[in-house]
């Protein structure tokens, strides 16, 4: 159906950007366009990017390739075992890091929600915490750490769970501001105390977030407490670093895979934990 004259000028009144930006926002996004291109293009020149040096890492990298396959096959029980400990180490550091992080981010988080705290002073400096303790790098902790409690594990754990302080009170206290206040007013209603409000009206509505926060950043830190152990704090990523310096690279890339088959398991096994605890809404549709 075709539209008349008088239609399309009904429609250009209500929505005259619609038909013709003005000079200004125009201007305005080709200013932007060009801001980004120039942005890109320093970026591309300060790195010196050029399609040479692209092609010659590409043929390097089918030779690393290359050497890696076939992948090894460990001969003998005690060398595997090294590797079966080193993978256990680094899940331990994990789940350790993730767990303390959590303890200690949990009673934090409501001290940022601003449904909770009423004091907007107490409440903002609370917030800014949380982003100094984001700032800093699991890998830069895990140095500083190193060089107080010296190397190991127990360094990891810590570089972790401070980490997680940060990251777990922020995403924790905005889960619980976006709660509805219908059940706290239901508790209220009923004589409940403040801390009753807060046991059954909103602790029902947050815990499956952040059981889901808690499930996807320790699989995160399973990956990332590979990366500790390449300076010292513990895990499988030293024995891997091990190999890669020494160009055994049929033994990493067996230590990869075996990574990589960890990190699946334990997002399967998350998956499960979540249709359990959660509830299969797929199933509800």
């Amino acid at each position: 159906m075709s539209l008349t004259h008088a239609q399309i000028e009904q429609a250009r009144a209500r929505v005259p950007r619609a038909f013709h930006l003005p000079l200004t926002l125009r201007l305005r996004r080709i200013a932007l366009w060009t801001l980004f291109a120039g942005l890109m293009l320093y970026c591309l020149w300060v790195f010196n990017f050029s399609p040479t040096r692209i092609w010659i890492g590409l043929g390097r990298l089918g030779h690393v390739l290359g050497f890696m396959f076939p992948p090894y096959i460990w001969k003998s029980w005690p060398e595997f075992s090294e590797i079966l400990k080193g993978l256990g180490e680094t899940l331990s550091i994990a789940f350790m890091g993730t767990l303390l992080g959590a303890i200690v981010a949990f009673p934090l988080s409501f001290l940022g929600a601003k449904n909770i705290n009423r004091l907007n002073g107490l409440r903002l400096g609370v917030r800014r915490g949380y982003d100094i303790i984001r700032a800093f790098e699991t890998l830069i902790l895990a140095l500083i750490f190193i060089r107080a409690f010296g190397l190991g594990p127990l360094a990891g754990i810590l570089a972790i769970a401070v980490s997680e302080v940060g990251t777990f009170a922020k995403l924790f206290s905005e889960a619980i501001e976006n709660t509805s206040t219908k059940p706290i007013d239901g508790v209220k209603a009923s004589g409940g105390t403040r801390f009753q409000q807060i046991r059954f009206g909103i602790a029902p509505q947050v815990n499956p977030v952040i059981l889901s926060i808690l499930l996807y950043n320790f699989e995160s830190n399973v990956r990332s407490g590979t990366i500790l152990g390449i300076v010292g704090a513990g895990g499988i990523g030293f024995l891997l670093s091990d190999r890669i310096s020494a160009y055994k690279w049929d033994e990493a890339w067996s230590i990869i895979f075996l990574i990589i088959a960890m990190v699946y398991v334990i997002d399967h096994l998350s998956g499960i934990i979540r249709a359990r605890i959660i509830g299969d809404w797929e199933g509800t549709k």
